[in-house]
Order: structure tokens, then sequence, then C-alpha cells
């Protein structure tokens, strides 16, 4: 009884704290007017008949606060992943001198930060909604092993417990949507 306990415990630990890294890379696609290589990190290029991921054709990096590089490791590449960038609508015009793609970074208007301040919100209401329902099934799980015998002074504390984990998270996602709308409402 105690071993399935624990593991209905750490199964929700594990799936909060994957909801957490989820939301971690969906607000890291939010551009805040800083330039982030993580805006590109969706972006398939046609690479010899085949979609693959922008990182795996080209080097990606950022020389300054406005402006991403893509180096491609394939010269002939560089039409193609030009054409990528301006076909994923990311609202990025892309700069091309033979060699080297430079992006830059546009700064952003106080409509478009509201925007995507709302955006970050509503993802984070997304991953909060995804650590409410990891609680509410561990607590069934729980519920379920009272009515194989376990007792239910130790129900009512394997629920608090998971209460207790479901409440970090949802604190730690606030926090991480304050930090992410700081940094885009941030001229």
């Amino acid at each position: 009884m105690d071993e399935e306990l624990e593991l209905i415990m750490d199964e929700a630990k594990e799936q909060m704290g994957k909801a957490i890294e989820h939301l971690d890379y969906e607000l890291g696609k939010i551009r805040a007017g800083k330039a982030n290589p993580r805006v590109l990190d969706d972006i398939k290029v046609e690479s010899y008949g085949a979609p693959t991921p922008l990182n795996q054709v080209a080097n990606v990096s950022v020389p300054d606060p406005r402006t991403i590089a893509v180096k491609p490791w394939d010269k002939s590449m560089i039409g193609p992943i030009e054409k990528a960038i301006m076909a994923a609508n990311l609202g990025l015009n892309p700069d091309n001198n033979g060699e080297i793609i430079r992006i830059m970074i546009p700064p952003l208007t106080e409509e478009r930060r509201r925007d995507l301040a709302k955006l970050a919100k509503r993802t984070c209401e997304d991953s909060k909604i995804a650590v409410r329902n990891i609680r509410r099934d561990a607590i069934e799980e729980i519920k379920k092993l009272k009515k194989d015998g376990l007792g239910e002074d130790i129900q009512k504390d394997k629920e608090a417990e998971v209460q207790k984990i479901h409440d970090a998270h949802i604190k730690k996602i606030d926090e991480m949507y304050a930090v992410k709308e700081k940094d885009i409402m941030t001229v």
C-alpha cells in the first residue's frame, strides 16, 4: 500500500514538473523585444527533400540584443532557410548577405506588448489547468486505495501532501508569468 502511495506521489510530482518545463519552453518562444534564438525553434527547413529543424542545418546565435544570426553549415541552404523564416509568419524579415542571414528584431509597440502579455497569461493558465488535472487524478487514485483498505487518516494526509505539491507548482507558474510579463512590458 505504501509503495502504491509513493508511486502516486512521485508520478504527480513528475507530471507537474513536466508541465512547468513545457511552460518554460512555450514562454521562451514568446518574443519580448529582445533577440532570442528560441523564437526560431519551430521553423522547419526543406533540406534534401525532408523538413528539418532549423537548428540542425544552421548555427543560430545572438550577436547583439536586437539581432539573430543564422549561419548555415551548407551555403546552398541559405535560400531555403530564408524562405522558411519568411513562411513561418513571425513578423521577422531576414537579411541575406550570401553567407549569413541576419534577422533584426523590431521594437515592439505598446499594443503588441499587451497582446504578448495576454498570450503569456493564457499559456500560464493552460499550465495551471494541467497541474490541477494532475492533482485531481492523484487524489482520485488515493481515494481508490481507500476502498482497498487504506486508512482514512493516511488518505487525508496524502491528499494534503498532493495539495501542497500543487500549490508550490501553481506559485512557480505565477512567478514565471510575473518575470515574463515584466520582460515583455519593459521598453
